[in-house]
């Protein structure tokens, strides 16, 4: 088994929903099993800024599945959310990301391993700190990375996960 998290954002259609959707259904994936699930999180827009806030969360699992199973199952769950990729880092109603995957370095085509941007974004290391604050990312804790980011301006936690969506 390994530890793996995932970041998790909506900003089209119900943001919340989109979001406790993605959560169930990684709670019904076979080989996955919930460890932890973040605060929602709203946050302004990263990369392109005219468009709609978003929610973000993150959430720890455990898998017996391989990185890129783990991956092929993030982007059906986007797709079941109707994701459509046509802009990047353009709005979308549901992105799920892998974060990390243990401690597995990887450089793929369609996977980089631990995600090569998260350390940059707020958005990301404010929700993991919650569920995963000593996980050693780039030399430092998640904890430290954020303290070093701090929060972006805009940025607020919300509600916590409904008690339906703790872990298993």
């Amino acid at each position: 088994m390994a530890e793996a998290a995932l970041g998790l954002g909506s900003n089209l259609g119900d943001r919340k929903a989109h979001l406790l959707g993605a959560v169930r259904a990684l709670k019904d994936w076979d080989g996955i099993r919930v460890l932890a699930v973040s605060s929602l999180w709203e946050t302004p827009p990263w990369g392109i800024e005219d468009q709609p806030h978003f929610l973000n969360a993150c959430v720890l699992i455990d898998t017996s599945l391989a990185p890129m199973e783990v991956l092929e199952a993030c982007l059906a769950i986007e797709r079941d959310h109707g994701r459509e990729r046509s802009l990047r880092w353009g709005p979308r109603t549901l992105d799920v990301d892998v974060l990390y995957y243990d401690d597995v370095e990887m450089a793929g085509d369609r996977l980089i391993l631990p995600h090569p941007r998260m350390l940059l974004r707020s958005f990301v290391l404010a929700p993991l700190a919650e569920i995963a604050p000593e996980k050693v990312i780039g030399g430092a804790t998640i904890r430290e990375n954020l303290a070093l980011a701090g929060l972006e301006a805009g940025m607020r936690r919300l509600d916590p996960m409904p008690e339906d969506l703790s872990p298993d």
